[in-house]
């Protein structure tokens, strides 16, 4: 018994390096930028003062605006809604309704279950997200779904 354990670890253990890694796509500063220039032109055309977080898929800041006048509290709304797309891999506004039959859910780490968080997918992976906070959770989510229309592969 003790032999075949021995060898169950060796052979654990020996694995080629490529099974034990994965690719991760993740943004670009060029794709979060694209997005973040797509979607201040969407805040500006609405003439909506905003902020704006697009993040890589782990929730983690690559790119940012406040735009004059958009308010304080607006900086870490955008960055939550972001951060909730991405790590959740689905837009922030379906936490929202789960969050009314599931209160609970409220309690988990960088959550905010308010719609203007999408993510960033190219070919059904997620790349990234933005967030956007400042106008009504609509608003948000048309200027981050625009922001996020500008991301090619």
């Amino acid at each position: 018994m003790v032999r075949s354990l021995l060898l169950g670890a060796l052979v654990l253990f020996a694995a080629p390096a490529v099974a034990q890694t994965r690719q991760v796509r993740t943004l670009s500063a060029e794709g979060a930028q694209n997005a973040l220039t797509a979607a201040l032109a969407e805040a500006k055309k609405q003439n909506w003062l905003l902020s704006i977080a697009v993040v890589d898929p782990a929730g983690e800041l690559i790119a940012f605006a406040r735009m004059d006048g958009a308010g304080i509290s607006t900086i870490d709304n955008a960055l939550g809604k972001a951060k909730t797309a991405a790590r959740f891999r689905r837009p922030a506004q379906a936490y929202d309704s789960v969050s009314k039959a599931r209160p609970g859910i409220l309690t988990f780490e960088n959550m905010t279950a308010v719609e203007g968080g999408v993510p960033i997918t190219i070919d059904g992976v997620v790349v990234g997200a933005i967030g956007v906070s400042g106008a009504a959770s609509t608003e948000d989510a048309q200027v981050a779904r625009a922001g996020a229309a500008a991301v090619k592969p």
